[in-house]
């Protein structure tokens, strides 16, 4: 489901991303292939620093069909950022890619929490955001990186995903699949 980024990929991941009703909600925009090779090996150097995390989502057939990454890290803490090409969209893909993810970072790599900013003009994704059990509007809870993401304006709601809401949902999920499985 998930991989370390690979530049193989980059011209595959490229296409996808130039959909336009993906390319808008893309974090780091190429306008070209060569472009999202160059910008690919940048994400691999920032990992390899810890700036970021990078994974490519894939599908049943290993082939690459969207990213999702973890920006913006300090303190144990990052920005989620995804994006899937829209042949993959409403299947079912961005959960399991969000769930694979969270769990090497929360389990893996001592992640503490993830931060979504999603647009106040966007109700669709807020709504999204908060059908995950695990995630919180994070506006109050979080002042100062509210603040941040809002300097110039309010455009943004913030939403948290803690280690400690995701790991209580991760368990107790877990065994209610087990009890069912033992009925």
């Amino acid at each position: 489901m998930l991989k370390k980024r690979d530049l193989h990929e980059s011209p595959h991941l490229f296409d996808l991303m130039s959909d336009p009703e993906v390319f808008p909600y893309v974090r780091h925009k190429a306008y070209s292939s060569d472009e999202y090779y160059f910008l690919t090996k940048q994400t691999l150097e920032a990992e390899e620093r810890g700036e970021l995390i990078s994974r490519t989502i894939l599908d049943e057939w290993n082939q690459p069909i969207g990213t999702i990454n973890l920006f913006d890290m300090d303190n144990n803490t990052g920005f989620l950022a995804t994006w899937l090409g829209k042949p993959f969209h409403g299947k079912g893909y961005n959960r399991l890619a969000k769930e694979a993810f969270f769990e090497e970072l929360f389990f893996e790599l001592d992640v503490q929490t993830i931060f979504m900013k999603i647009r106040k003009s966007n109700p669709r994704s807020q709504k999204a955001a908060l059908k995950l059990p695990y995630c919180s509007m994070a506006n109050k809870s979080y002042p100062e990186v509210y603040d941040w993401i809002n300097h110039d304006d309010e455009v943004f709601d913030l939403f948290a995903i803690s280690k400690d809401q995701f790991v209580f949902h991760y368990y107790r999920t877990d065994e209610g699949e087990e009890q069912a499985q033992e009925a």
